[in-house]
């Protein structure tokens, strides 16, 4: 979590001041809002009683950069407001004897600058009008493990049997990362190097820049994505943006600046289907965050790399940010990259994972030479070149859907969970990406879901947590899941026109999950009913609906499984006594579903039951034999059911749904194929 600075700063300034005559007279338009600023300032001396905005900085200390601040301006301000507050600080600083320098502005997806200054400043800087907050710039690095040890050239790579569905011709890669060798046999011809440039000075009195050092990382990277021989999608085409210097360190400011710069460069000349390729990772920054938001919201499918610091995913940017697809490693055998010390992260915010460990590609040591590297960098470019090769197939997909046909096509439960820390087992994918089967009946009219972990929530009673869908998804179910055994339940609710998937704690209990079933078909809209009163059923109120999930509610206790799903004419959830039934109603044409139910004699501790091949789980739900249950939650296409050891065991429930016109299409192209 990034850390909220309050500024409760007391300076003494000794100064003296030399009276000074001024006069608009032969003064430029600049210079008489500056002497217009210093008189308002003079006229209207700080109380010290202003309010501040607020301040945020890298919650890794050692890769904050003390003095450089990037200001965000509140929303709804433009250009002229980022110039008046730039020179209102200017002259706020030079009359207490501080220099400030502005190094660039933002105008895409929120208004503001970076700039450099003492801290003393900051306190002038948070209290400016128009400033939504400040936050203090930070360095992201690039994620590959080692850096520099254990390079083995490749003196012959050779590619054998690898076939992929297309090439990704029709898709451009923008790689945020160190320079580009140009002329290496890999990439030579696929890559265009930007005008772009921006990264800090190397660490350390001696830096050595050799060539081969500076483009090692940003090489390696490009050959994985499409090298002739090493790449993944060898059509696709690489515009090289920098951000990272020789050592592979870079800075929150210059992400947003080269992100800037690309949306200004598709506003020029649109190009599509876009994809950016994000191989860094830094501290938690909600700019950066929001700049990635702001571009896929823009039409770009964003990839990043999970960071390889065995640690929680979502304490990192760009890998936090729900709208960009986050990759994690994982080595030979599937399973987690593990160096010692250093090994992939994981958490709720990874998407998916790929092959990261002992990764051949282009060396910049040479024009033909290979070596191999490890870590989330390299994970996340093999999926962004499966990424090119779904969109050279699929133009006009969105990023949702791109995560959801990734997912569709991943190996699943390949990886061993115990390689992940308890807290996390549940809620990070197991799942490692893989290319399209040729031979796939999916269709652009198929239902695709996936499930979305929230955090766990606090341990009083009433603690909630919530958890969303991305932009482009619908929320067809909300479930919940206590590993204590003790919840208080689940609902959908709507904020803003936004659903949300709420879970509750209960007295005694130690913290709940969340749990969305989120769903991408373009043509499907949902509604959600709930009960009248407590004890009540929620039926769908349209018969042309159909019921894909529900949830249930306790506002005085710990909830009882609410019922089995009713479906046919009428589609409804049952309560329980005491409860309040939430039901997911959707409707799109030719949509149907079914409830698909496992209960097995005795007790057991985890129930399983799965959709049929063609058919999508949209809910999941517990059945219980009349005590508490942990809770239940989809996992790929599997509704998993969980029991206490103190409880009679329960039944899974999984609502199951398919678009029937996309499978009659399926059963009439394999016959023709026959």
């Amino acid at each position: 979590m990034r850390v909220l600075v309050e500024l409760g700063i007391v300076s003494v300034f000794l100064c003296i001041f030399v009276p000074l005559t001024l006069s608009t007279e032969d003064y430029t338009e600049d210079e008489e809002m500056i002497i217009s600023l210093i008189r308002q300032d003079d006229s209207q001396p700080e109380s010290g009683t202003e309010p501040s905005a607020d301040f945020y900085r890298c919650n890794k200390d050692a890769w904050r950069m003390s003095g450089q601040y990037i200001v965000v301006m509140q929303e709804g301000t433009h250009d002229n407001h980022v110039e008046r507050t730039i020179r209102r600080l200017q002259v706020k600083a030079a009359k207490r004897g501080y220099l400030i320098e502005v190094i660039q502005k933002y105008s895409g997806a929120f208004h503001g600058f970076l700039v450099k200054m003492s801290s003393d400043v900051l306190h002038m800087a948070v209290k400016l009008p128009h400033v939504r907050y400040v936050e203090e710039d930070s360095s992201v690095y690039a994620q590959t493990i080692p850096w520099n040890l254990n390079r083995i050239v490749q003196i012959k790579h050779v590619a054998g049997t690898y076939t992929p569905p297309n090439d990704g011709s029709q898709v451009a890669v923008y790689l945020l990362d160190t320079s580009i060798q140009l002329n290496h046999r890999e990439v030579e011809g696929r890559v265009q190097v930007t005008d772009f440039s921006s990264v800090p000075d190397e660490d350390g009195a001696r830096i050595h820049r050799q060539a081969s050092q500076c483009d090692s990382h940003g090489t390696h990277i490009a050959g994985v994505v499409s090298g002739r021989d090493s790449g993944v999608a060898r059509g696709a085409s690489v515009n090289s943006v920098r951000v990272l210097n020789c050592q592979g360190k870079g800075t929150v400011s210059s992400a947003l600046a080269a992100l800037e710069y690309i949306r200004a460069s598709l506003l020029a000349q649109p190009t599509s289907p876009l994809v950016v390729l994000l191989p860094f990772v830094g501290g938690f920054s909600r700019t950066l965050n929001t700049a990635c938001r702001d571009m896929v919201q823009s039409g770009a499918v964003l990839i990043a790399a999970a960071g390889n610091y065995q640690d929680d995913a979502c304490r990192y940017s760009p890998a936090s940010e729900p709208e960009v697809i986050t990759v994690g490693a994982t080595d030979h055998a599937d399973q987690p990259l593990n160096m010692g010390t250093t090994g992939t992260n994981y958490g709720r915010c990874v998407d998916l994972f790929a092959p990261g460990d002992d990764i051949v590609s282009a060396s910049s040591d040479c024009p033909t030479c290979f070596t191999t590297k490890s870590g989330t960098s390299q994970a996340a470019a093999h999926v962004a070149g499966i990424t090119a090769v779904i969109l050279n197939s699929r133009p006009n997909a969105t990023s949702a859907e791109v995560l959801q046909l990734l997912l569709r096509h991943s190996v699943k439960e390949a990886i061993n969970p115990e390689g992940f820390p308890l807290e996390h087992r549940l809620a990070t994918p197991n799942m490692v990406a893989s290319l399209p089967n040729p031979g796939s009946a999916l269709t652009e009219e198929d239902l695709l879901c996936r499930s979305v972990w929230s955090e766990m929530s606090g341990t009083s009673a009433s603690d909630a947590v919530v958890t969303r869908c991305r932009r482009g998804e619908e929320l067809f179910s909300c479930s919940s899941y206590a590993p204590g055994g003790v919840r208080a339940g689940d609902r959908i609710e709507e904020r803003d026109g936004d659903k949300e998937c709420v879970a509750t704690n209960s007295f005694g209990g130690r913290g709940v999950y969340a749990v969305a079933r989120c769903c991408t078909w373009g043509r499907v809209q949902c509604q959600v009913s709930a009960s009248k009163q407590t004890g009540t059923e929620a039926a769908c109120a349209n018969p042309e609906h159909q019921l894909t999930g529900c949830s249930a509610h306790s506002e005085s206790g710990t909830v009882l499984d609410a019922g089995r799903p009713l479906h046919g004419d009428h589609k409804a959830c049952p309560a329980g006594e005491g409860l309040m039934s939430y039901a997911s109603c959707c409707h799109a044409p030719n949509l149907e579903c079914h409830l698909k139910e496992h209960d097995p004699p005795g007790y057991s501790a985890q129930v399983e039951v799965s959709c049929e091949d063609s058919w999508t789980l949209t809910g999941c739900s517990t059945l219980s034999r009349g005590t508490p249950t942990h809770g239940s939650f989809g996992r790929a296409n599997t509704c998993e059911a969980h029991s206490s050891a103190e409880g009679e065991g329960a039944a899974a429930l999984a609502i199951c749904c398919r678009n029937s016109q996309s499978q009659q299409q399926q059963q009439t192209n394999h016959s023709s194929h026959k």
